[in-house]
């Protein structure tokens, strides 16, 4: 009995020591990792005590007569110190590595906000020059007396800049997931609004490529819905362009909409986009919506695509809570069909959806600071017999707007990114003016922001509308046609 009250003691001593010194070193760990200005002694208490208490251990080791209660305690305070001292070294373990992920963390964000702002800068200067290139050459081809062979050249430049545009909007598109930074907008829309404007964009392409489109839906899905009308637009102008770009004349692309309800979430619309096309690979069919890939690399020299742009389609629609699905019979057509929950909203006006047909005398603010971008946009206007007006900064749209008569301007284009004063604080200037037309004008954006951030920053300043340069310029009067006619019932027009 006597060797075990003695070993428990010695042993409980040597714990003791190991205790020590590994509080040492803990307490030199702390140390080193903070900035301790004051209060730093604080770290050497638990030291001191071990100290004393390892004294008292061997003074009643050498002169004392422990019995085995008294051993046993002692020897269970050194287990006690020596778990204790474990735990501490586990939960030091676990900050470090909390703070190492921290610090991953912070520099993967601050490499993504550096990558995001990259790329917004690159958006704007790539579509910058876009626009000028393909407005002057949609003005270009306007020309009656353009031989044969220009015109081809004309229509080859616009093909090249609008697969540039497509390229340019997948990559943002793409880093806007990756980062977390791509926003969802849901708002009220009339669907047959939203694809009018469709409607005239393929009927272009097709027009383009001598192909037949057609669009046709059931009597009960126009009407108004909550939801993100320009992704839904985005959706189907990609799977358009796709049928369009794979498809040869003498073919076609369809576009069909219905509606079915599921109990779980309401309105349902399915979208059906068809062509005539060369179809696709049954073997190759579930790679489809993968990133960069192709079924066969030299279609890219006959019809063009990065093998981005499905995936792209996918994705949103994924986001919207909808589901994509592609069948397709190779060297006949193939057909994708999308399904996105909506959520209806009721319209008791029957004249609701009714949209002007023409843009004949209705007066446009022109608020643009590069003099080829105003010039381009104000001759495309000028050819649907608008009256234009430019103003070179948002200080100068706001006097001007404020300096007009109630009603003279019809609908306001307004650049973001301008000296002097920039379009959302233009925009914010107008909306507060004390007049009756300042809340109801439509400012529309016409900007190189394509961010998703920059079009809830236009809408959360009170604009009606974003347009990325560069605009289509059918997408840019079926807009302006909308947001005006919205206007006009707004007032009682």
């Amino acid at each position: 009995m006597v060797y075990l009250i003695y070993g428990m003691i010695y042993l409980g001593s040597f714990l003791m020591v190991f205790n020590i010194f590994g509080f040492i070193r803990f307490t030199r760990m702390v140390s080193k990792r903070e900035r301790w200005e004051k209060g730093k002694a604080i770290l050497n208490i638990p030291v001191l005590l071990l100290i004393m208490f390892l004294l008292g251990y061997l003074i009643v080791g050498i002169f004392g007569k422990p019995d085995i209660v008294m051993s046993g305690i002692l020897f269970g305070g050194s287990i006690f110190v020596f778990i204790m001292y474990i735990l501490l070294g586990r939960i030091t373990q676990k900050i470090i590595e909390n703070e190492q992920l921290e610090t991953k963390l912070m520099v993967t964000q601050e490499s993504n906000r550096a990558k995001t702002e990259f790329l917004s800068g690159i958006s704007h200067e790539m579509r910058t020059p876009l626009n000028a290139i393909i407005g002057l050459d949609k003005m270009a081809l306007n020309e009656d007396d353009l031989t044969d062979s220009t015109r081809d050249y004309l229509e080859k430049i616009n093909l090249s800049a609008k697969h540039m545009l497509g390229l340019v909007n997948n990559i943002l598109d793409m880093n806007s997931m990756e980062t977390g930074s791509f926003a969802i907008n849901d708002e009220e829309f009339a669907l047959c609004d939203a694809i009018g404007q469709v409607n005239v964009i393929a009927e272009t392409m097709c027009k383009e490529k001598d192909l037949t489109y057609i669009c046709s839906h059931s009597e009960d899905v126009c009407g108004s819905y909550i939801g993100d009308e320009m992704r839904i637009k985005q959706i189907l102008l990609s799977l358009l362009d796709n049928a369009v770009k794979f498809t040869d004349a003498p073919g076609k692309g369809e576009l069909n909409i219905k509606k079915s309800v599921d109990t779980t979430v309401g309105d349902v619309l399915v979208f059906t986009v068809k062509d005539t096309g060369i179809g696709i690979d049954d073997e190759f069919l579930p790679n489809i919506f993968g990133v960069f890939t192709k079924e066969d690399a030299s279609t890219t020299s006959s019809y063009g695509g990065t093998g981005i742009g499905l995936a792209v389609t996918k994705s949103v629609t994924n986001l919207l809570g909808g589901t994509i699905t592609a069948t397709s019979i190779k060297g006949v057509g193939s057909a994708f069909v999308v399904t996105l929950p909506l959520t209806p909203v009721e319209v008791t006006d029957d004249a609701a959806t009714a949209v002007t047909e023409s843009l004949e005398g209705r007066r446009i603010l022109v608020v643009e600071d590069i003099p080829v971008n105003a010039e381009i946009v104000m001759d495309l206007l000028e050819l649907e017999d608008a009256i234009t007006e430019h103003a070179e900064n948002g200080k100068i749209a706001v006097d001007m707007f404020n300096a007009s008569p109630i009603d003279y301007y019809d609908a306001i284009l307004m650049d973001l990114r301008m000296p002097v004063m920039d379009g959302l604080t233009a925009t914010k200037r107008i909306r507060a003016l004390n007049r009756e037309d300042a809340k109801t004008v439509p400012i529309i954006a016409l900007t190189a922001n394509a961010f998703s951030s920059d079009v809830r920053e236009c809408l959360d300043v009170g604009m009606n509308a974003h347009l990325a340069k560069p605009a289509d310029s059918d997408q840019l009067y079926e807009t302006l046609k909308i947001a005006i006619s919205r206007s006009l019932r707004t007032k009682g027009a």
